[in-house]
């Protein structure tokens, strides 16, 4: 299979104005789709690889030539850390229920977990994603480099788990409307989380 861009269920100015709709059609539209062509040529030249989905490659990177190994790597990266992102924007949603008491138990508190993310976040050094991911029943806030995935496992993105929430830190997702405000991004993000989707995930790897 050849991957596509997913369709979005709501409109580019939705997050109007924590995330503006320039950026969000710019995001959308042109960087993620430039992932998804970039990652389809290398289906192209390789097709027994369209067998695997997005997320099964990424765990097979070493069937791909190592001259090409680190270009799909960052591609299909990027295609999978996309359409993770865009599920886990929505207006209007609250943290409850199981997640809400996991993340009080593992940080204490609400504001100290969401303190320890915006941190992470901030000090992250170039481009890069921050996770609350599951790791061995409990939750911990990580970061990666580029398009790396916690789902790749420590050994390609020096981290490992299950991902329950994400922001992206490259600056296309934010320097239209942000610019060096980097730290006014980070908080916007929490107007926005759907935490109805990061629900669904915790309790999925959670049961």
């Amino acid at each position: 299979m050849s991957y596509l861009l997913p369709s979005l269920p709501y409109t580019y100015d939705a997050f109007e104005p924590f995330f503006d709709k320039k950026t969000m059609k710019i995001h959308h539209t042109k960087h993620h789709q430039t992932y998804i062509d970039n990652a389809n040529s290398i289906l192209e030249m390789y097709p027994e690889l369209k067998k695997y989905t997005a997320e099964e490659l990424m765990k097979h990177l070493d069937q791909i030539p190592s001259n090409k190994r680190l270009f799909m790597k960052n591609n299909i990266g990027g295609h999978i850390n996309h359409s993770f992102f865009w599920k886990n924007l929505k207006m209007g949603t609250h943290l409850s229920g199981k997640l809400k008491e996991a993340i009080e138990h593992d940080f204490n508190n609400i504001k100290t977990f969401k303190e320890i993310f915006e941190k992470v976040a901030i000090t992250h050094f170039g481009s890069g994603w921050v996770w609350l991911v599951l790791q061995n029943h409990k939750l911990v806030i990580v970061s990666t480099i580029n398009q790396d995935n916690p789902l790749m496992g420590k050994v390609v993105s020096g981290t490992l788990g299950f991902p329950i929430i994400a922001l992206d830190l490259w600056e296309h997702a934010y320097y239209l409307k942000y610019q060096n405000k980097k730290s006014d991004y980070i908080k916007a993000f929490w107007n926005i989380v759907n935490w109805e989707e990061a629900s669904l995930n915790f309790l999925k790897q959670n049961n």
